[in-house]
């Protein structure tokens, strides 16, 4: 028998059957999604088809293409759900932390505990990710949604923090920290360290450097420094879409 994983379903535990999704369609397709997840572990995502995820769900095959166009597509499900409970679960470690560096650091960690059970087939995954014409890859259109739920959630970590943010980098800044993420996320895929410890203390050591990077962003001296890095982001940064930031704000 197979052994499970950790689901990252936003759903409360089966125990509960009155907190299960409201559907049996939502079930069968978190049943496919926690089957793939489990099939990826075991056996590398490239050896993996939908026919068996299917075979192994108990559903049909084109049960299977109905919920997912593509295995693909099936991962984005997954992303979906993991983005989602990051935003479900980093608010609570946000608690009582003021600090920009203890609420990026909370914010990091708690990426690494839901992406954790995955890393087994993590590089296999990102070798598919890394292509910018996959749907897998985090910049990809299909990623919109899950993207902007993260940098969303960046938002929230700036606004809640007593670190001052420039008012013409309110914008961009969530961006920025999404894509600090994004550097630890690639260093957890390839870390070998027991636990992927390295990837955690990478977060812990870096979350102060952003941290003083939006913190010096404010001094008069370094604006002109911070101006030109605001235009290369907005003229730039690969996840922006037409008309995402709008003109950069006029100088008072």
């Amino acid at each position: 028998m197979r052994s499970r994983i950790a689901s990252v379903s936003t759903a409360p535990d089966d125990s509960d059957a009155s907190a299960r999704p409201a559907s049996k369609g939502e079930r069968t397709r978190q049943r496919i999604i926690d089957t793939a997840l489990e099939m990826f572990a075991e056996r590398g995502y490239d050896k993996t088809t939908m026919r068996a995820i299917a075979a192994e769900a108990g559903v049909s095959v084109g049960n299977a293409y109905y919920y997912f166009k593509s295995k693909e597509h099936l991962i984005q499900g997954f992303y979906e759900q993991a983005t989602m409970r990051h935003a479900e679960l980093t608010p609570t470690m946000l608690e009582g932390k003021e600090t920009l560096a203890e609420r990026i650091e909370a914010a990091l960690l708690a990426w690494l505990d839901i992406a954790g059970p995955y890393h087994a087939f993590a590089v296999q995954f990102f070798r598919n990710a890394a292509d910018p014409a996959s749907p897998l890859s985090p910049f990809s259109e299909d990623s919109g949604e899950s993207r902007d739920r993260d940098i969303a959630l960046y938002r929230e970590v700036l606004e809640g923090s007593k670190t001052k943010v420039p008012k013409d980098m309110a914008d961009i800044l969530p961006e920025m920290l999404w894509l600090h993420q994004m550097v630890v996320v690639l260093h957890w895929v390839y870390d070998a360290s027991p636990g992927q410890e390295k990837s955690r203390e990478l977060a812990r050591r870096t979350a102060p450097l952003a941290a003083r990077v939006v913190a010096l962003s404010r001094l008069k001296i370094l604006r002109p420094l911070v101006k030109q890095g605001e235009e290369l982001v907005r003229d730039f940064l690969i996840t922006r879409r037409p008309g995402h930031y709008g003109p950069a704000p006029a100088e008072e």
